[in-house]
């Protein structure tokens, strides 16, 4: 069964908080780069930790269009991750 979009949403932000600037504060529409810090290397972690979470591989090229933690979401979510 696939997760829905809120599920989703709520699995991505407890890896974000693993991988965000210490206290960092995030909704949808924060920036993964310039709102929460992250560095190419964080990116990649967060990519692997995300993978791993949902059981999906993210093409490379999907991740041109993704800025926002929304943008994110929704790109998991089309990939179909399980529900937990």
């Amino acid at each position: 069964m696939s997760a829905s979009y809120d599920e989703v949403l709520r699995r991505l932000n407890k890896q974000l908080e693993t991988v965000a600037e210490l206290n960092a504060e995030f909704d949808e529409s924060t920036e993964l780069v310039d709102g929460l810090g992250l560095d190419s290397f964080k990116v990649l972690d967060l990519l692997l930790e995300v993978e791993d979470e949902f059981d999906i591989s993210i093409p490379m090229n999907v991740l041109a269009d993704v800025r926002t933690v929304a943008d994110m979401a929704k790109r998991i979510h089309e990939l179909g991750p399980k529900a937990e």
